[in-house]
């Protein structure tokens, strides 16, 4: 499936309108498509365990990467940071298997709120890892946001739920990851450092399957290939938005996640979240929209698009698509 095969009809619909409007429904469409996923992840876990749909969801993710392969050859892995590799690819197996257990024990809209979180760990975890200077006003930001996270789960410690911690640890992890992705960022490309989580993810996210493995019955596999499919339209979504539209223009619309997970919840499995829920997103949300917003005045777009690769929610949701998605803009312009 190309971008063009995808796209030819929807880009006849929306050609007329401004550019920055197209990359804002695309954004959207990203949306709704990432939040079907939550909801596929979900119903197939009643007859695949988790951690096998993780394996599944990253072996569909490598093949999606085959044209690439085809067109750039081994010779494009050459590298000399295997070990950040290494790191990144172990702390994305920990924050896909945490996110999709997560998913199958948090209402979906609760999970997607806090996975909002994301941004905030990597601001604190900059600190430490990367020596970034943090001034005042994205402290506030920053605290403001896990307040917010505060509101959503209300916390008495000893009501915090196993899927929650999990969600949290999920965030967590993520960012981490991102601090990799910034390191190796200044001396390989996104195209490699999508290549090589690809390549390590589908052996490490078999090790843990293996453990709850159950063969998928045609109707389950039927499942993990349209979960495959979606994700792979997800990720062409999410491509075709940045192409046209700066990234902290269409960074605000990925606050829909929150409303189209709650509609997919409310109709398949009869969730409803509550107003505290609602409220704590917002207060999230806009943290780390002001917090994109002090990036983008201080780096350069393409800084901006490995950061938010490396932090944005969409990645916990699509695993690799994010980073995918920085890999085709990095082969559009030739950086």
């Amino acid at each position: 499936m190309t971008a063009p095969s995808v796209f030819s009809l929807p880009h006849k619909l929306l050609s007329r309108l401004p550019q920055s409007l197209q990359a804002a429904v695309f954004m959207i469409l990203a949306c709704a498509i990432f939040s079907l996923m939550s909801g596929l992840i979900r119903h197939i876990s009643e007859t695949v365990p988790a951690l096998e749909i993780v394996f599944f969801r990253n072996v569909f993710g490598l093949l999606a990467l085959a044209p690439w392969f085809l067109r750039n050859g081994v010779g494009a892995l050459k590298t000399t940071r295997f070990g950040l590799y290494l790191g990144r690819a172990t702390l994305g197996t920990v924050t896909m298997c945490f996110w999709f257990v997560g998913l199958t024990l948090v209402p979906l809209a609760e999970a997607t709120a806090l996975s909002f979180t994301a941004p905030l760990f990597a601001t604190v975890l900059a600190i430490f890892f990367l020596g970034e200077k943090v001034r005042i006003r994205r402290w506030t930001a920053t605290l403001v946001g896990f307040i917010g996270a505060m509101i959503i789960l209300r916390p008495v410690v000893s009501t915090l739920e196993p899927g929650i911690i999990m969600i949290m640890i999920s965030a967590a992890s993520m960012s981490t990851s991102g601090i990799f992705i910034k390191k190796l960022m200044v001396t390989d490309t996104p195209a490699q450092a999508v290549a090589w989580a690809g390549i390590l993810m589908v052996p490490m996210t078999l090790v843990p399957a293996l453990f709850v493995w159950i063969w998928p019955s045609p109707e389950s596999l039927l499942w993990l290939v349209l979960l495959g499919v979606i994700a792979t339209i997800g990720h062409l979504c999410i491509t075709r938005s940045i192409s046209l539209g700066d990234l902290t223009s269409v960074l605000p619309y990925d606050f829909t996640r929150l409303p189209f997970t709650a509609l997919v919840g409310y109709l398949a499995f009869s969730q409803v979240p509550d107003f505290w829920t609602w409220i704590g997103a917002a207060v999230i949300f806009s943290s780390t929209i002001y917090i994109s917003w002090r990036e983008a005045r201080l780096k350069s777009k393409d800084e901006v698009l490995v950061a938010a690769t490396a932090s944005a929610s969409h990645g916990v949701d699509a695993g690799l698509d994010a980073e995918a998605a920085a890999a085709s803009v990095d082969r559009k312009t030739g950086s």
